[in-house]
């Protein structure tokens, strides 16, 4: 899709900025807010009508007995109260020393570019890459990377062969405050939705196979739906996916899930989908009555690469045993769903995925092939989606519902039924 940030509208309030409308709403007032900010009571009106006026509506109604929030101010400042409490925390984790300032004062006196002077220099690995990615001079640069060094009063940079670098801790950082800079478009998105325009971003982690199959009959039906929505999509392995989710990079994965979730991390499983084995129509073992480990290991398999879970299956498979040659590692479908399809070559798809190749590929009969793998989402445990993202999840699980209805293969007599059956379902609350 397009970019997603083609129809957002342009938020360039400052951190400080948003720390003022926090003080006005938790102290319901302009005149208190004004003391507590340290700024006259017109700056401050200033502050909100800025605010206002980049979000497009009101968010304050003004009374003699102060300042409250309305309709959309309620949603606007629900967002602000988690990015502070990201951004503190933040700050808590990164180790930054107690002084005169306290930490709830300090996330206010943070800009944006030093914000984003450190992200470029995480992402890009050193100050010159950084520099040449943000179009600025390396001066320009490092004068904002020393700065929120100085407010931080915590190293964050060091030197090496290569270059001036982040330290360990400061990407860290850099990662936590990226994802609490996304709740403030998300407050924006909310707000636009609350007005009837539903436009927004999704960006989507799609594990290679079972994520991509069934992001491919979701989109269309939701791009109808939602026109002005953009949707991006990055595809990788499992390692890659929940790299990019825990730093803001994707709103959520979908694929095949893991035995448990980790800490910081949820799963949401949408359906059991069990693995079988599948071939080419007309393959040798095809036309047999049962099949044998032995009779799997006569054949060349395709497999999983290192740490996808249908790569753990097979070797588990084969534990203990003469394993089949595997030359061939990979998770894109086209290419599996090629090498079957001209040769006698084996691979473990999962009943799911058969759905959609069974025009091409069938399955030999063998199993069942226990444990029993789910589809669903990964998620970070503390996320709050938009509007637009839970009727994308919502979509993901009708779709998922709809599409298991038993295959060809599985109303045939043959005894592959019994492992290409109906996935159980297993829909989250």
């Amino acid at each position: 899709m397009a970019d997603g940030h083609a129809h957002r509208r342009d938020f360039t309030a400052s951190i400080r900025h948003l720390k003022v409308f926090e003080s006005v709403v938790h102290l319901q007032g302009v005149r208190r807010a004004s003391e507590e900010c340290h700024l006259s009571q017109p700056a401050v009106t200033q502050v909100i009508a800025k605010l206002e006026e980049q979000i497009g509506v009101t968010l304050l109604e003004r009374r003699a007995s102060g300042s409250y929030l309305n309709q959309f101010g309620v949603i606007f400042h629900r967002r602000t109260q988690r990015f502070f409490a990201q951004l503190d925390q933040a700050l808590m984790d990164l180790g930054v020393p107690n002084g005169p300032i306290p930490l709830s004062r300090l996330a206010s006196r943070i800009s944006k570019s030093q914000i984003r002077s450190l992200i470029a220099i995480v992402e890009n690995r050193f100050f010159a890459q950084a520099a040449r990615a943000l179009g600025v001079s390396q001066t320009s640069l490092q004068r904002a990377a020393r700065d929120l060094e100085r407010i931080l009063r915590t190293p964050l940079y060091t030197q090496t062969a290569s270059g001036i670098a982040a330290t360990p801790a400061a990407t860290e950082f850099a990662h936590k405050v990226k994802l609490a800079l996304r709740e403030i478009e998300w407050g924006v998105d909310e707000v636009e939705a609350a007005q009837g325009n539903i436009e927004g971003e999704i960006v989507i982690g799609a594990m290679l196979l079972a994520g991509s199959t069934v992001l491919a009959s979701v989109i269309n039906e939701f791009v109808s739906e939602y026109p002005n929505a953009n949707v991006r999509i990055l595809n990788g392995n499992a390692e890659d996916m929940l790299r990019y989710l825990r730093v803001g990079d994707v709103d959520f994965v979908i694929g095949l899930l893991r035995d448990e979730a980790p800490d910081d991390l949820v799963h949401k499983a949408l359906a059991e989908t069990p693995f079988v084995i599948a071939a080419r129509h007309g393959h040798p073992l095809s036309k047999k009555p049962a099949v044998t480990l032995d009779d799997l290991a006569a054949y060349d398999w395709v497999v999983g690469t290192p740490g996808a879970s249908r790569r753990i299956r097979f070797e588990k498979l084969f534990a203990g045993r003469r394993r089949p040659k595997a030359h061939i590692a990979t998770c894109s479908s086209p290419t599996i769903r090629l090498l079957l399809a001209q040769s006698d070559r084996l691979t473990l798809l999962t009943s799911y995925e058969m759905v959609f190749d069974e025009d091409a590929l069938t399955a030999v009969p063998f199993g069942p092939i226990e444990p029993v793998p789910s589809i669903g989402l990964t998620m970070r445990n503390d996320w709050l989606p938009t509007q637009l993202q839970t009727s994308f999840i919502d979509l993901i699980q009708k779709r998922i519902v709809g599409s298991l209805m038993p295959t060809k293969a599985q109303k045939s007599p043959d005894p592959s039924v019994g492992t290409a059956r109906r996935p159980r379902l297993v829909v989250a609350s």
